[in-house]
């Protein structure tokens, strides 16, 4: 998974996460535990190896104002979440993962779970809140959520939690970081995407959604970052068999996830020249590739004139590298 415009390694990192790793043989998760078959995903002692060497650090310093940086710490159907950095402010996105391995993977990415300034929701479901309640137990952080979203979480059973809520669309300043929500359509009670910065760089984030509205285009505009689902490609989803006739059409529908030809007609209209990164998520396993959906970007992108724009994708099973903006 190494990234080939990823910065000097970090060596302390890599020291840190062998003294816990080394001695573990594979087929184990951290502390010697064997690994839960179908349940969440965890990062194996073997992969630690391979992730302490190739998780790199980007060339700026994050806490220099105007540089920003995002990673993404798992993305897919059994959980979702992201971190980004932007002048010191650091923001947990989701929380989806186990509790322990949100801890693991931030700090696979030299993150101490007690500097986040807070974490931001896009909507109440499972695999994007799965980990909060034992996460903030033990790292007590403000939540930021639509009222609608907080409300639901609350009820599932989540206690404790300090709220920090807002209507669709509000601007939210957390420390000098602006946060701005907007309305996205999916199959959850009120669920948002978010763009996040300050005057010299903005950052969007666009998680489960159905279709691509034109407010949801204008929120995009102008950034010099996204991360965005990409969950299906249509022929692969209408030629599976393990999925009933009923969630195809849940999956397809305007309230479900956006398949390759809606990302790349959405990448095609808010491309310019500034837009230096994007990186793809909650990629069906079943019913999308990397190379499937890289392709259709790098041509659609190519042939208007914005080939310049970086591609990833991200994964479930582990973390990625760095994305600096």
């Amino acid at each position: 998974m190494k990234n080939e415009e990823a910065g000097t390694f970090s060596r302390i990192l890599a020291a840190r996460v062998l003294q816990e790793a080394v001695l573990m043989p594979v087929g184990r998760g951290l502390r010697g535990r064997h690994l839960n078959e179908g349940g969440p995903p965890t990062v194996t002692s073997a992969r630690v190896h391979l992730l302490a060497e190739t998780l790199a650090w980007p060339t700026g310093n994050p806490q220099t104002p105007g540089v920003m940086r995002f990673a993404v710490l798992g993305s897919g159907s059994k959980g979702n979440s992201a971190v980004v950095e932007c002048g010191g402010t650091r923001l947990l996105i989701d929380a989806g993962l186990s509790a322990k391995q949100l801890k693991l993977r931030l700090g696979l990415l030299g993150i101490d779970p007690d500097s986040l300034a807070g974490i931001l929701l896009t909507h109440e479901h499972g695999d994007h809140v799965r980990g909060l309640n034992i996460f903030l137990k033990q790292h007590p952080l403000p939540v930021f959520a639509t009222g609608q979203t907080a409300q639901v979480v609350r009820q599932a059973g989540l206690e404790g939690a300090t709220w920090k809520t807002f209507e669709t669309s509000q601007e939210v300043i957390i420390d000098e970081v602006v946060v701005k929500s907007f309305s996205i359509q999916h199959d959850a009670v009120d669920p948002v995407g978010y763009v996040i910065g300050h005057a010299a760089r903005r950052f969007g984030f666009v998680s489960d959604v159905g279709h691509v509205t034109r407010s949801m285009t204008h929120s995009l505009s102008g950034l010099h970052g996204l991360f965005v689902e990409a969950n299906y490609d249509a022929e692969l989803l209408e030629a599976d068999t393990k999925r009933p006739w009923s969630i195809k059409q849940r999956i397809s529908s305007r309230h479900g996830h956006l398949s390759n030809e809606q990302v790349a007609e959405l990448l095609c209209e808010i491309a310019h020249p500034q837009l230096g990164r994007v990186v793809l998520g909650h990629l069906s396993s079943d019913c999308n590739t990397p190379e499937l959906i890289l392709g259709r970007l790098r041509a659609c992108l190519a042939a208007e004139g914005h080939g310049h724009v970086a591609l990833h994708c991200a994964c479930q099973d582990e973390p990625s590298a760095w994305f600096e903006m």
